[in-house]
């Protein structure tokens, strides 16, 4: 595989990390951390006014039609300010179920919307510790009605519909459920990054539509999260960068002994290790971006592997950033742990860790038995 982003996907690169730097300090993020808002509205505003959220979505659903190596980018940079808006969630997830698996009168419904940021979309797939699994949910669709509980569900608080899997007649399907429905009952919950809020959701009778067909919800699931694994690692490949950078900078200005402790061999070989995770992630993220973009057979096994590396490189970047700034770097007035917080959220969003190694494994064994 040779692959390159183009020129002009560089260039919304650098002006989507201009944009960011200019509206999305850190000192914006701990704003909402420090707050009771859930997001930065006027940020998801302007983001959606820049046409970010109708990245991949088509022209004839009033989008941008670019496609998803422009997401990508556009990813890496949200990733980067560790932006407090619900992106992910509504763009990696729901938007792109709504892609794969919409009607044509799903799609006119909602893609617009969610191309102009008028409605914010997630996803409710866990329903306590430990990984879903199909078998065991009890979330139930019947004739047209979802009743049970989804938690935790990010920005399950602020998103206007869910896309939801369930257990129903005809096996494990996914449905289009409006949150703001009164039926709803939502719960904000205190999590570990209060910069990306989670609630626990509880459905009774309430008023939902299939999106696909009946008891395809786990092959779809595992469509939309093969797809939504390349972008989440994009996310997090910018983070790790910024946290490798802010781990450097502070080394290379923080003097001991009469000496910049970034000349510390000790330290030397943690910035080594970091910078090392960040490129074999975004080595493994660009087979991922291509995949992705060319709708590939290798998707599954590219977004697994770009999911789990990245995963590592964001961890270890933001874990060794705080090592770095020595006893400082555990104090609430320095930034390191907002890195820390953001990692450990990304790493279980989709699925943990270990369930991401296990596909990636299973991708691995069928490339071998093919």
């Amino acid at each position: 595989m040779n692959f390159e982003f183009s020129d002009d996907q560089k260039l919304l690169k650098q002006q989507a990390n201009k944009f960011l730097t200019d509206r999305c300090t850190l000192r914006d993020v701990r704003k909402i951390l420090e707050s009771d808002q859930p997001f930065h509205r006027d940020l998801w505003n302007q983001v959606a006014s820049m046409g970010w959220t109708s990245t991949a979505i088509p022209e004839e659903f009033g989008g941008l039609g670019l496609g998803h190596l422009e997401l990508c980018v556009v990813a890496e940079e949200v990733g980067r300010a560790l932006a407090p808006i619900p992106f992910s969630s509504s763009v990696y997830v729901a938007t792109e179920a709504l892609l794969l698996a919409g009607s044509q009168q799903q799609k006119e419904h909602y893609l617009p919307k969610l191309a102009a940021g008028e409605l914010i979309g997630t996803f409710a797939v866990a329903e306590g510790p430990g990984n879903p699994d199909p078998a065991s949910y009890s979330v139930s669709y019947s004739n047209g009605k979802l009743s049970g509980a989804k938690i935790p569900v990010i920005d399950g608080d602020i998103a206007d519909f869910a896309v939801v899997i369930a257990k129903s007649g005809q096996g494990a399907s996914l449905c289009l459920v409006d949150l703001t429905d009164p039926s709803v009952k939502r719960t904000t919950l205190k999590t570990l990054d209060p910069t990306r809020s989670q609630a626990h959701l509880v459905f009774n009778d309430t008023p939902a539509t299939l999106l696909g067909q009946e008891g395809a919800g786990a092959r779809l699931l595992d469509q939309v999260f093969s797809r939504a694994a390349v972008l989440y690692a994009f996310e997090q490949i910018g983070g790790a960068e910024q946290a490798l950078h802010q781990a450097r900078e502070y080394a290379m200005g923080r003097y001991a002994f009469g000496r910049p402790i970034a000349s510390f061999q000790a330290l030397k070989h943690k910035m080594a290790d970091m910078y090392v995770a960040l490129e074999l992630a975004r080595s493994n993220g660009y087979y991922g971006a291509w995949a992705l973009s060319t709708n590939a057979p290798e998707l599954p096994l590219a977004a697994a592997t770009a999911r789990v590396s990245a995963t590592k490189a964001m961890y270890e970047c933001a874990r060794e950033n705080i090592q770095i700034h020595g006893g400082m770097g555990f104090t609430w007035e320095f930034d390191c742990h907002m890195f820390y917080r953001r990692a450990k959220l990304l790493s279980l969003v989709i699925g943990s860790q270990n369930r991401w190694e296990e596909k990636l494994i299973q991708a691995l064994t069928a490339g071998q038995a093919a």
